[in-house]
């Protein structure tokens, strides 16, 4: 092997692994959201107002159905280890989590998907993610309801009982309608579904 090949493998060798590089793009991209989903490495951009305040009124929801009292919290831009691909994780909008969440620590921010007992998405410009690759990442990590405000298509879509990885069909809901949280997030919460699409 010639020196210039020699050179190139130098090169190759020293290529970032997908994890290296969702930091690297996390710093370069201040207030974006990196993924990194079924190998795919994605970068949203920051939550508009609207999208900001449906996370507002829902976690408002959450308080007065007593979520702490039954001994889970929610959170926002916790991680979420995903066991599709080794380097794979997920930054849900909003989750539903076990109150000692923490002790579940995997690396850096991710948590494993065991203590998470809803995740939440409010579409984007990049609303396929949402639609697609979640939807199967979330059921196969066994996350119990995943709750998405698909503000592309005006309407509310609720996964829940994930079993050998996939979820059965989603509830919809449309606006006039009400959002009823599933048995599994611990509490009895209804919000309306204008409230979640529009903020």
């Amino acid at each position: 092997m010639g020196p210039e090949k020699e050179d190139a493998m130098a090169v190759l060798q020293q290529e970032l692994t997908l994890g290296e590089a969702a930091d690297q793009l996390a710093r370069a991209l201040p207030g974006h959201r990196v993924e990194i989903l079924q190998g795919r490495l994605t970068a949203t951009p920051p939550p508009d107002g609207s999208h900001a305040l449906s996370l507002t009124k829902l976690g408002r929801a959450f308080d007065r159905a007593g979520l702490v009292e039954a001994g889970c919290e929610y959170v926002q831009g916790v991680g979420l280890w995903l066991p599709t691909l080794p380097a794979d994780f997920a930054i849900p909008d909003l989750s539903v989590v076990d109150e000692d969440f923490r002790d579940a620590h995997v690396t850096k921010n991710h948590y494993a998907p065991n203590v998470f007992r809803m995740v939440v998405e409010i579409t984007s410009s990049d609303w396929s993610d949402d639609l697609g690759p979640k939807v199967e990442c979330y059921a196969q990590a066994g996350i119990p309801a995943y709750l998405i405000v698909d503000r592309k298509h005006d309407e509310v879509l609720l996964y829940t009982a994930p079993a050998d990885g996939k979820y059965p069909d989603p509830q919809r809901f449309k606006r006039g309608q009400d959002v009823t949280v599933p048995e599994s997030v611990g509490v009895r919460a209804e919000i309306p579904a204008d409230t979640l699409l529009d903020g």
